[in-house]
């Protein structure tokens, strides 16, 4: 997932020397790098589908770990490039996407999509709440509802009613379903790179701090 993350995770990786026995010194993760001509001609034809324009899948990221299970990696990506064009707009996309990075600690999608929100137009103080893990008190109503939702989600595993009739107030039905399924699709990212252990190139240096 993946547009967004290839010219960015592209840049040839420089083996780190704290690097665990099992992880790549070119990925950067325990997932060697995908030689196209090796896969079969159905994985072929969904790397063409996930690289696009490019000439290769990135060296890094959910793209090149996806690609180990072809089948499953081209309806990753179609859903991640819909829901791109979601109707609640690129600002909150960003944000719900930065949201299910944070509550995953998931530094590799954090460190790309911190940069892309304030493209978006996400405030400084609204990054730095879901950052730092601040109240969301004092920020305006809908970035404030979209944290609010993410951190219910996957605390709670719960939305409260109130919580809900909010977020479709300030969204609409289709907005708060798409809401969901953004930080479904960021856990689902932060699950393959934590499972494969994706480490950033040395000269992508983390903007997440732990918590």
């Amino acid at each position: 997932m993946f547009a967004s993350l290839l010219a960015a995770a592209a840049v040839a990786a420089t083996t780190a020397p704290s690097l665990p026995a099992d992880i790549d010194p070119k990925s950067l993760s325990r997932l060697a790098p995908l030689d196209r001509a090796a896969l079969s001609p159905e994985g072929q034809r969904v790397y063409d589908v996930i690289r696009g324009a490019n000439a290769a899948i990135p060296l890094n990221g959910p793209a090149p770990i996806s690609m180990y299970s072809p089948g499953a990696a081209e309806p990753i990506d179609r859903l991640n490039q819909y829901l791109r064009k979601t109707v609640v707009g690129p600002r909150y996309f960003e944000l719900s996407a930065l949201t299910a990075a944070r509550e995953f600690d998931q530094f590799y999608e954090w460190t790309g999509h911190e940069p892309a929100g304030r493209r978006a137009g996400l405030d400084a103080a609204v990054i730095d709440a879901v950052k730092f893990d601040r109240p969301v008190a004092g920020l305006p109503e809908k970035d404030a509802t979209v944290i609010s939702f993410g951190r219910a989600l996957f605390r709670e595993h719960r939305i409260s009613p109130a919580l809900w009739a909010k977020t479709v107030e300030l969204f609409g039905q289709q907005g708060a379903v798409e809401i969901s399924a953004i930080m479904g699709d960021y856990a689902l990212a932060a699950v393959l790179l934590i499972a494969a252990d994706q480490h950033l190139p040395v000269d992508r240096p983390s903007l997440l701090p732990p918590k």
